[in-house]
C-alpha cells in the first residue's frame, strides 16, 4: 500500500478495555474501564467507535447498551502493555517505542521527605501543606481557605499513586508564574535520583470558600526527558511534521516535536486535531484528551466519562468525514481508568488499537499485540524510517488494505 502522508493519532488518555494478566500485581484485577462504563450508561451513544470496531475488542465483556449494528470499517485490535507501570509518562513512552523496566519512584504511602520538603521551601520562599496524597479536588476543599489565608505565603503540596509532584496555586493570589516558577524549582530539586518522580505538575485554580474551588485548563505538566530517542525524535530527524496537540508536549518535555498546541478540554483538543485536516503538512498529528483521566476516571465517576465518550464520539465523525484518502487515523489509550474501581489510581489494562482510512477496502480483527509500541512501530513503517534496536513493537501497516 502507498504509504499514507498524514497520521492522526488520538489517545484517549485512561480508556482501558479489560484488565491485564498482570494486573492483580497491581492491585487492579477485574477493572475494565469500557465495560464499566458501559454498564452504566443506558442508552450509550458512540456509533462511529463501534464502527471502528471497538464492541469487537470486547466481546467477552459483552457490553450491554452500545448499539453494535453498524457496519464495521477500519482495523482493530487489543494492546498489552510490556512496561513496569500504569501512568502517562510510561504509557506513551511506550507507544513511541522506550519499553521503561524501573518504574518511577512514587511517594503515595510516606509523602515527600523532608529533606525535598525543606529545600523545596528555602528555594520558593513559600511554606508547604498537604505533603500527602489526595485526591485534587478533594485537597482543595481542605487547604485552599489556608493558602488563600495566608496570602499564598503558604502553597499546597501533594501526590498520587502516580510518580508525580502536584504544587496548587490561586490564580489570582499566587499567580500563574509565580506556580509555573515554584514548580520549576520542584522539577529541578526532583531530578535527584532518590526523588525523581515522573511529572512535576502545576495546578492552578480559582475560586473562594464560600463559592467553593475550581481548578482552570492553566495546567503545566514538568517531565523528564525519555531517556533515549522516541519515535517522535525520528520523525522529526527526517524532516517531518510533529505535531503536539493537549499535553504531548509536556509528557515528552518537548522532543521531537515541532509545534504545540495547548488545549483547554477534550472537546477543544478535538476541534483543534479536527482544524488540522484543512492544514498542509506531512507527518505526525499526536493528541492527548486528558479529560477522560482527569475529570472522571481519577474521580470515579463512570456517568461523566461515558458522556465525555459520547461528545469524543461526535467529533470523531467530524474528523473522519474531513480526513483524505492519503490520511490515517490512529486511536488508542496509554492506560486504563476504570470509574467504578477502588481508590482514584489508574487501572493496569489492555488498551485498543482502532485505524481507520477513507481508502481502506476491508476490514478486520487483528491479533492482540504485546506492546503499545505497536502505535510507533506502524508509523515509522509508513514513512520508511529505520527504527532503533531498542524500540519495542512491531507494525501491523502490512495488515491493512
Amino acid at each position: 500500500m502507498e504509504a499514507f502522508k498524514r497520521v492522526f493519532l488520538i489517545v484517549i488518555d485512561s480508556f482501558g478495555i479489560g484488565a491485564m494478566d498482570d494486573a492483580a500485581t497491581y492491585g487492579d484485577e477485574g477493572a475494565n474501564t469500557f465495560l464499566h462504563i458501559d454498564e452504566r450508561m443506558d442508552p450509550f451513544r458512540i456509533p462511529n467507535l463501534m464502527r471502528l470496531g471497538l464492541g469487537e475488542l470486547a466481546q467477552l465483556a459483552q457490553p450491554a447498551h452500545v448499539c453494535r449494528n453498524a457496519p464495521l470499517t477500519g482495523y482493530r485490535c487489543a494492546l498489552k502493555e510490556r512496561s513496569v507501570g500504569k501512568d502517562t509518562t510510561t504509557g506513551h513512552w511506550e507507544m513511541m517505542g522506550l519499553r521503561t523496566e524501573k518504574p518511577f519512584v512514587t511517594f503515595t504511602n510516606t509523602g515527600f521527605p523532608q529533606a525535598l520538603i525543606d529545600e523545596l521551601e528555602r528555594r520558593t520562599g513559600h511554606e508547604v501543606i498537604g505533603n500527602k496524597a489526595a485526591s485534587g479536588t478533594e485537597i482543595l476543599t481542605e487547604l485552599a481557605g489556608q493558602e488563600l489565608a495566608s496570602g499564598s505565603r503558604k502553597m499546597i503540596v501533594y501526590t498520587s499513586a502516580d510518580s508525580v509532584l502536584q504544587i496548587c496555586g490561586h490564580e489570582k493570589s499566587m499567580g500563574l508564574d509565580e506556580l509555573y516558577r515554584v514548580c520549576q524549582i520542584a522539577r529541578d530539586i526532583t531530578m535527584k535520583p532518590e526523588w525523581k518522580v515522573g511529572r512535576v505538575i502545576a495546578r492552578p485554580y480559582l475560586g473562594d470558600a464560600e463559592s467553593g474551588f475550581e481548578r482552570t485548563p492553566n495546567r503545566k505538566d514538568l517531565s523528564v526527558d525519555p531517556p533515549r530517542k522516541t519515535v517522535l525524535d525520528l520523525l522529526k530527524d527526517n524532516g517531518k511534521d510533529v505535531v503536539a496537540i493537549g499535553k504531548i508536549h509536556d509528557i515528552f518535555n518537548g522532543r521531537g516535536i515541532t509545534t504545540s498546541v495547548h488545549s483547554d478540554s477534550s472537546v477543544e483538543g478535538m476541534e483543534q486535531t479536527i482544524a488540522m485536516a484543512d492544514e498542509a503538512w506531512d507527518g505526525l498529528v499526536f493528541t492527548n484528551l486528558v479529560d477522560f483521566d482527569a475529570k472522571w476516571g481519577h474521580r470515579r465517576n463512570p456517568i461523566g466519562y461515558g458522556r465525555e465518550l459520547e461528545a469524543f464520539d461526535g467529533k470523531l465523525g467530524e474528523l473522519m468525514d474531513a480526513m483524505q484518502e492519503t490520511d490515517l487515523l490512529i486511536v488508542t489509550a496509554d492506560h486504563g481508568n476504570d470509574p467504578t474501581h477502588t481508590g482514584t489510581d489508574h487501572t493496569r489494562e489492555k488498551t485498543p488499537l482502532l485505524l481507520w482510512s477513507p481508502r481502506f477496502q476491508s476490514t478486520g480483527t487483528l491479533k492482540t499485540q504485546s506492546s503499545f509500541g505497536t502505535v510507533g512501530m506502524t508509523i515509522l513503517a509508513n514513512f520508511d524510517i529505520g527504527r532503533k534496536p531498542y524500540m519495542i513493537g512491531d507494525s501491523v501497516l502490512e495488515a491493512l488494505r
